[in-house]
């Protein structure tokens, strides 16, 4: 067992090996943003320096503002140049006659020197500009295209897909390289004649790759000739020049809030959250809206510009007593005994699963433990899925269930069909159950059951198995190990209750401090198994399997052939002289 238990030190990442990076200095902006999005920077590169037929860039990233702004700025820095070039040119306007001349100043109405224009969401009027009437005077309104000529224009994806007639007319502008006037209104034509004029301009489309793929299908000729690339949300840390460059990329982002000075005490409790947020020690996010979502909460706790440890921890913690009505409330049905959850004793053919809860409309996932129970009877060997049964049980949940069951029976090694029914549900679950992370406590209840050893209600599990009996990761880890603390912790820890998780799980582990203090302090443990052999000792005090000796699989074995041969003197003997001819 001890094997198994976890040191304190690898519930939360390690810190201390790069604590001299704290203290480096960001880059400028561009070169920092080159090494960290490279394949992205390659392509704008790309997008300004390449002549194309058709100068369109696809990039699968999140369509928020922040994007929006650092794309731009980005795309600013590679185009910067001392030449200036005219494009576009003057509309002259002589009562109800309008003409057009190629531009020969910046203060004509409609020249452009290119630049870098965005815009989140767009109407036709601001996109192509507009012609507008008033007592008989005409003037022409420049639109974000005549603003774009001869540059770059950042357009979200999610705005052309919602209004599909000024995509329409953009494609138009594009393959052109012309721009049309036509009246809004299609009953109501243009008062004038105004005429057409060059356009030329690169097109960059971001959105989520659910957009993207609406828009592959609805444009899959242009889609396959555009570039495309995206905005890297994680970096993996390999090494420490990684983990450095994440570091100036969060300075780099802290500039931009005006933030002046950042303690190395911060590192640490950033460091933490950052692994909640990606689910791996490994992994830090490079999103420019959450990072940016940190530093300005922890801001708010500060009393200058400079940021430190205790600002940015005070803010998490108040963030999570904001968002903790529904958790708190859960936790007190469990406490006031109207959710049956027991964190002691044992008992046969009973386990405390993991779960993840998700309210739609609520900002937090939370852990709450699940009771799961197991009965077993003399039966035909059917297993049954209370769930599926009930229609609350997922497809994912069904398949954990299949899989655990052919692992026992491929295990027991029976020449014939198991003389055992059973019966596996989530008690006082109400609402649909997925997802195959807790297979591996359904699987441990049903040996339980069906071996009559007792389970020790003072360990939850979370874990999905493999037709092998190997233990696989599971998603959530951090909340639900949280959850069943939580109520151990409110119930009185009594230094025997923990969690087991999967092996693999280990490097997603970014628990809250007090959960990391009551393993230091050997009041709540938590074990990982990589196998079922290892955790059912944990939870029955017997082994799976040992030769010369009692165990889980001879005690099973042993019953079933009890229920066997007393079937077998139940028969009647004219049945039973028939079954001897046909084998002989």
């Amino acid at each position: 067992m001890t094997n198994n238990r976890l040191e304190w030190r690898a519930l939360q990442p390690d810190t201390s090996s790069v604590q001299p990076l704290f203290s480096q200095l960001p880059e400028d902006d561009s070169s920092c943003f080159a090494a960290i999005q490279s394949r992205l920077f390659n392509g704008l590169n790309l997008l300004l320096q390449t002549p194309a037929k058709l100068p369109l860039m696809l990039v699968k990233m999140a369509e928020d503002v922040e994007y929006q702004t650092l794309l731009q700025k980005v795309l600013s820095g590679i185009a910067a140049t001392d030449e200036t070039e005219l494009y576009g040119g003057h509309y002259l306007i002589d009562g109800m006659s309008i003409s057009w001349r190629p531009a020969e100043s910046e203060q004509d109405n409609f020249a452009s020197v290119g630049g870098i224009q965005h815009a989140d969401w767009i109407e036709a009027e601001q996109l192509f500009g507009c012609l507008r009437q008033y007592n008989n005077t005409l003037t022409l309104q420049p639109g974000l295209v005549h603003q774009a000529n001869g540059g770059t224009l950042i357009l979200s994806l999610r705005t052309l897909l919602a209004q599909p007639l000024l995509w329409l007319r953009l494609r138009k502008i594009l393959t052109t390289q012309q721009f049309d006037w036509y009246s809004p209104d299609e009953s109501r034509p243009l008062p004038v004649t105004v005429p057409s004029m060059p356009l030329q301009f690169r097109l960059v489309l971001a959105g989520e790759r659910d957009a993207l793929a609406d828009f592959q299908e609805m444009e899959p000729e242009l889609a396959s000739k555009a570039l495309y690339s995206e905005f890297e949300e994680n970096i993996q840390i390999v090494d420490n020049e990684a983990f450095g460059l994440w570091i100036k990329w969060i300075r780099t982002l802290a500039n931009s809030e005006n933030i002046k000075a950042i303690a190395d005490d911060f590192w640490p409790v950033l460091i933490r959250e950052a692994v909640r947020y990606t689910g791996d020690q490994d992994t830090l996010p490079l999103c420019p809206a959450w990072i940016t979502h940190q530093l300005q909460d922890a801001a708010m706790y500060s009393p200058d510009e400079n940021l430190g440890g205790e600002h940015l921890q005070s803010a998490l913690e108040t963030r999570e007593w904001r968002e903790g009505f529904l958790a708190e409330r859960v936790r007190d049905e469990i406490l006031l005994d109207q959710i049956l959850i027991e964190t002691e004793g044992e008992m046969v053919g009973q386990i405390n699963a993991l779960s993840v809860i998700e309210f739609p409309g609520h900002p937090r996932a939370f852990g709450e433990p699940s009771r799961i129970s197991c009965v077993v009877h003399v039966g035909d060997g059917e297993f049954t899925d209370v769930e599926r049964k009930a229609e609350l049980g997922g497809n994912i949940h069904a398949k954990g269930m299949m899989i655990m069951q052919a692992w026992l029976i491929s295990e027991l090694e029976l020449e014939q069909q198991l003389p055992f029914s059973a019966s596996l549900v989530f008690e006082q679950s109400y609402s649909e159950v997925d997802g195959d992370s807790a297979s591996l406590a359904e699987l441990c209840a049903l040996i339980s059951a069906l071996s009559g050893q007792p389970v020790n209600q003072q360990i939850a599990v979370t874990g999905s198995v493999d037709q092998f009996g190997r233990v696989q990761p599971v998603g959530g880890l951090n909340e639900k190990i949280e959850g069943f603390f939580h109520i151990c912790n409110q119930r009185n820890l009594t230094g025997n209750q923990g969690v087991i998780i999967p092996t693999a799980n280990v490097r997603h582990l970014s628990l809250q401090q007090e959960v990391v203090d009551a393993v230091r302090e050997g009041k709540f443990t938590i074990w990982a198994v990589s196998n079922v052999d290892e955790a059912l000792p944990l939870l029955t005090g017997a082994e799976w399997e040992k030769e010369n000796a009692p165990c889980l699989r001879r005690t099973i074995q042993e019953r079933i052939a009890q229920i066997n041969q007393h079937d077998g003197r139940q028969r009647p003997w004219l049945l039973r002289w028939f079954n001897w001819f046909n084998r002989s």
